[in-house]
């Protein structure tokens, strides 16, 4: 019997396949069949800092809050702040009554005020870990890079002091020194770095003259950044690391360990598949290691990163001289 248990941010999980943060966990129904299907561990889908705000607009006006009494004005902005954090607690609850497998509670955010605060009640609530989701795209043309830096390290700083939770940092590959950057996070105390979210991807429709939204679930084909810079720097961080994006089948999630993944998010898959995906791809690993006569996890983990492949210039090179030259 092959042993695919695995760690990941300290949690024991029967096999590394984690559901991602999505519509599809944002249900006690659909988190009972995700377990059911086989999955490792799942994130909740996301409480945004922006879901806060839009409570405190359906209740409260923009005119209204011009002319409100101040008191009147911070017990409805406390009132919808509760009554959003209220249905995500009872959601993590829930699932920690009914589930066995680790819970982790997201948040997506954009700045390091105010919601640190609810990490507490998060852990509270019975979240076995939080991730961090932080969906900044650089593009102020005002800000250095350092500046944009920054943010990271104070989001962490502020939820650190808020819970004990293990905590992974969902981040993007929008930097100018990545490696250096993804070293540095992993010096902050965090236990896992989640390679890579995935913004949404504008689109324009040429007959209509409108922005639209374009490729909303992600490809196999778009394994590549995530395999690359988790091969990179595998055992070059004091973090776990989790491959997202592109992993769609068993061989996704195997090229990812091989890399050096510690667990391997899906979610584009799912919507794609179904459920029934995930029993797919934890039957594609297993089978891929009882082919390969390896026992457990570890005997192939890391075997093609960067540090332990024959041949490390394959992640670096970024021509295609070889396959378009036709040099053999």
């Amino acid at each position: 019997m092959k042993d695919l248990s695995t760690t990941y941010m300290g949690l024991n999980l029967k096999n590394p396949v984690i559901v991602g943060s999505s519509g599809l966990t944002r249900s006690l129904d659909n988190l009972k069949i995700i377990e059911a299907k086989g999955a490792g561990a799942v994130v909740l889908k996301s409480l945004f800092e922006e879901q806060i705000k839009l409570e405190i607009r359906k209740v409260f006006s923009y005119e209204d809050m011009q002319s409100a009494y101040t008191e009147a004005d911070d017990y409805i902005r406390n009132y919808s702040r509760t009554q959003t954090i209220e249905e995500y607690l009872d959601l993590i609850k829930s699932a920690k009554s009914n589930l066995s497998i680790p819970v982790i509670a997201s948040i997506n955010c954009v700045s390091a005020n105010e919601w640190p605060a609810f990490a507490k009640e998060i852990e509270n609530a019975g979240a076995d870990a939080l991730e961090l989701n932080v969906f900044v795209l650089p593009s102020d043309v005002n800000k250095t890079g350092e500046e944009h830096e920054k943010l990271y390290f104070e989001i962490i700083e502020t939820v650190k002091k808020q819970t004990s939770l293990p905590i992974s940092l969902k981040v993007s590959y929008h930097f100018s020194g990545l490696a250096e950057i993804l070293k540095k996070l992993s010096w902050t105390g965090i236990q896992g770095l989640v390679l890579f979210n995935r913004f949404y991807n504008p689109d324009i429709d040429i007959d209509k003259f409108v922005v639209k939204p374009g490729n909303l679930y992600s490809t196999s084909e778009e394994i590549s950044t995530s395999l690359r810079w988790i091969a990179i720097m595998a055992g070059r961080v004091q973090a776990d690391l989790c491959a997202s994006t592109g992993v769609h089948d068993g061989a996704g999630v195997v090229k990812q360990l091989l890399a050096g993944a510690n667990a391997v998010q899906v979610c584009s898959t799912l919507y794609k598949n179904g459920f029934d995906q995930l029993s797919l791809i934890v039957q594609g690993l297993k089978y891929w290691m009882e082919k390969n006569n390896f026992e457990k996890i570890a005997d192939f983990q890391g075997k093609l990163s960067f540090k332990n492949t024959d041949n490390p210039a394959v992640f670096q090179r970024v021509q295609f001289m070889k396959h378009f030259a036709g040099i053999e």
